[in-house]
């Protein structure tokens, strides 16, 4: 019976190994389930803000993934459990970018209102300080033996959605300065173009304009909100595969240690 039960863990995809909560899994579940609930009355009868009740609920649940990753850490080593926390992080990150698609697609809300669950994270700093640590995770973990096509593909793509979003922060602090120099000092210029998208470097640079990379769908048409979707999907995309391949690599060393 522990013969039968050892190969089908062997035959498992090694990333559900990776994050498995273990002990975890029914506190977690049992303080997910509260949290929810508590932010659905809050936001509906307290009249709580939405981006309190979600930071709330993050902190609830907070704990069991603490100790799931301290688990991992002892298990797996520390870039295994780095690789878990930047899982979990990029998940809760790609529910924000949905969230942010149905307000805007869905529900038809104005761009400046489709923030997202976390709407008070929803400025250009948050997106720059998040992109360039999600890139530093990545070459870390690319160095600890996140190797292989899918890593150095996703360690790519980190790199030039990173260096979009750096455009961008430039563009927001000239933008600044400009509103400064007006007098204007109460407004923020948050969601500027980036090189994608209306209104972005490729549609208006007399370098890009008229060529074909202003003829593929969206890359020079499609809102930011959208924009963004597509590279948090690119990334997840490569961060998947890679993960696992990494997973593999650790669930190999565990068998021969």
């Amino acid at each position: 019976m522990h013969t039968i039960r050892s190969s089908a863990l062997q035959r498992r995809p090694p990333l559900l190994d990776l994050i498995d909560l273990r002990s975890q899994t029914l506190p977690f579940a049992l303080l997910l389930t509260l949290s929810i609930a508590g932010s659905i009355v809050a936001v509906t009868l307290v009249r709580v803000p939405l981006w309190q009740a979600t930071a709330g609920a993050l902190l609830v649940i907070l704990p069991p993934a603490l100790l799931k990753w301290r688990d991992d850490a002892r298990r797996y080593g520390v870039p295994a459990m780095t690789l878990c926390v930047l899982l979990a992080l990029q998940g809760f990150h790609t529910i924000e970018h949905i969230a942010q698609w149905t307000q805007y697609h869905i529900l038809r809300w104005p761009s400046f209102r489709s923030n997202g669950l976390l709407s008070a994270a929803n400025s250009e700093w948050v997106h720059f300080v998040w992109n360039w640590g999600f890139l530093l995770v990545c070459v870390y973990l690319v160095h600890a033996g996140m190797r292989g096509w899918w890593g150095w593909l996703l360690l790519g793509v980190a790199a030039f959605h990173t260096l979009e979003h750096t455009y961008l922060m430039w563009r927001f602090q000239v933008t600044l300065r400009e509103l400064g120099a007006l007098g204007i000092t109460d407004l923020q210029p948050q969601g500027l173009p980036g090189f994608f998208g209306r209104d972005g470097w490729l549609a208006t640079s007399d370098m890009t304009q008229n060529t074909f990379l202003c003829r593929l769908p969206g890359f020079a048409t499609a809102p930011r909100i959208d924009v963004h979707f597509w590279w948090n999907v690119i990334e997840m995309t490569f961060l998947l595969p890679a993960a696992n391949d990494f997973a593999r690599r650790v669930r190999a060393a565990r068998v021969v240690a």
